[in-house]
């Protein structure tokens, strides 16, 4: 399975996010460090979620982390989070 699927998956399953886009961005970081030619290394990841309420960006962050910690260990060498209520985007 790929990594971007498993990404959507478990984010949508461990936060319930009105929205949710992963985006790869492996091809921007060719050549540096954690780069892999076969890709799937570098992510933005954009998530609202009412989970996040009341926690500061540092702890969202932690929750998204822990949720990725396999991926994270396996390929995913950088995310890039934007984490908002979705009182933050309305």
């Amino acid at each position: 399975m790929e990594y971007a699927t498993r990404i959507r998956e478990k984010l949508a399953a461990g936060l319930a996010p009105d929205t949710l886009e992963v985006i790869d961005e492996s091809h921007r970081h060719a050549g540096h460090a954690g780069a892999d030619a076969k890709g799937e290394t570098h992510f933005h990841v954009t998530v609202v979620s009412s989970a996040f309420v009341g926690r500061s960006r540092v702890e969202r962050q932690r929750m998204v982390y822990a949720l990725l910690a396999d991926e994270l260990a396996e390929r995913v060498h950088a995310l890039a989070l934007t984490t908002r209520t979705p009182a933050e985007v309305a």
